[in-house]
């Protein structure tokens, strides 16, 4: 008999692209997916089940279809636009429920896989080069998110502990980029302003949209157990980073900036979420090593994600932009347009006819000038007034 899979999350963006991605698996007879709402993707022969998102009826859910593997991406890391009370039911009451399910009597279930973030070191002027799997935070959690996070870390740690027969993987990943994925992050290197904080330029990691799923998906088929940094190779200064995706950095006072940046995180100019400031100071930065050496190969480093998503931006933007070549292009064939008739030969033409040919030559001569003469916008740097 093949495995049945459960994801967490179906009706997120995570979810979704995990069930698209476990979906081609030959080795998966019965795939599940379980959300607060309808899925935003297609599911070909996953079966959707409406919960809510403390998962209350999960128990019931994985007895029932017998799953013998939960995928737990249903985890908020960033809390842009989201109450505490919600990031507090859906990061631990719902990871509790789902290790209760797991972990009662006569389940089916022996592997566990959870996503989770790099937010859990936390970003501090006393942290180390690089974070590895073990390494623990130089200060307590001041955000709602972090402390959620570790809350929700802690239980899987003790569900491991007392059940030592299941395979029960925690995966922590840095800031995410992509060309789909929506973050604070991505939203804010999408503008042609960017937040930074005055006299700071933190080395930053990211990893790729596409590894997030690779590497999720790896350690289901693998079998892994334990807990396993995941982020693209190398870091690189923030304002390399905004360089490269074409915005303006604005220095925000280094004492309490989210204060001066309020009324604009409001409007919805910006988004500055509480764990982003201290990003923004300090930086982080993981060892993946272990990962690697379980056999996993990232397609993208941190240096090539932040390229791709420029790319995918810049390809977006020039879509809604229309060029002005072409516009001035088409408003001149408006303007002199010539109808057949007009330039069927005469025998006989009077003085006013003759100045009125010339006028229509001189047109002509000036619509071929328009077209050879290339666009405004051809050596701008992208995403820069001139």
């Amino acid at each position: 008999m093949g495995r049945r899979v459960l994801v967490t999350g179906a009706d997120t963006y995570w979810g979704g692209r995990m069930i698209q991605a476990l979906q081609a698996d030959a080795e998966i007879d019965v795939l599940v997916g379980l959300g607060t709402s309808a899925p935003a993707v297609a599911f070909e022969r996953a079966e959707f089940v409406r919960a809510d998102q403390t998962y209350s009826i999960l128990n019931r859910i994985v007895h029932a279809k017998q799953v013998d593997t939960v995928l737990h991406t249903f985890m908020i890391v960033d809390s842009a636009g989201v109450s505490a009370r919600t990031i507090h039911e859906v990061n631990v009451i719902g990871t509790m429920n789902l290790l209760a399910a797991a972990g009662a009597p006569n389940s089916p279930v022996h592997q566990v896989v959870v996503k989770s973030s790099s937010l859990v070191y936390g970003s501090t002027e006393r942290d180390p080069a690089t974070f590895t799997e073990e390494t623990p935070r130089a200060r307590t959690p001041r955000t709602v998110v972090e402390r959620s996070l570790i809350e929700a870390e802690g239980m899987v740690r003790d569900f491991a502990e007392d059940n030592p027969s299941m395979l029960v993987a925690t995966l922590r990943f840095a800031n995410t980029l992509g060309p789909d994925v929506v973050t604070s992050i991505g939203k804010n290197l999408s503008r042609p302003i960017c937040p930074s904080v005055f006299g700071f330029d933190p080395l930053v990691q990211f990893v790729e949209e596409d590894d997030v799923v690779r590497a999720l998906e790896f350690v289901t088929h693998h079998h892994l157990a334990g807990t396993y940094n995941v982020a693209g190779d190398g870091r690189l200064p923030w304002s390399d980073v905004a360089a490269i995706c074409g915005t303006r950095l604005l220095p925000l006072a280094p004492i309490h900036p989210s204060l001066a940046l309020g009324p604009l995180v409001l409007l919805g100019i910006f988004d500055f979420p509480p764990e982003l400031e201290a990003l923004l100071r300090y930086g982080r930065g993981m060892d993946t090593s272990r990962l690697v050496a379980a056999g996993f190969e990232y397609h993208c480093s941190s240096a090539s994600a932040v390229r791709r998503f420029a790319r995918s931006l810049h390809q977006r933007q020039s879509a809604r932009r229309r060029p002005a070549g072409d516009v001035c292009e088409r408003n001149v064939e408006q303007l002199f347009r010539i109808p057949n008739r007009w330039l069927a030969p005469r025998t006989a033409m009077s003085a006013s006819g003759a100045r009125r040919r010339r006028g229509r030559e001189l047109a002509i001569g000036a619509l071929e000038e328009v077209r050879e003469v290339p666009s405004a916008h051809a050596d701008r740097p992208f995403g820069r007034e001139p």
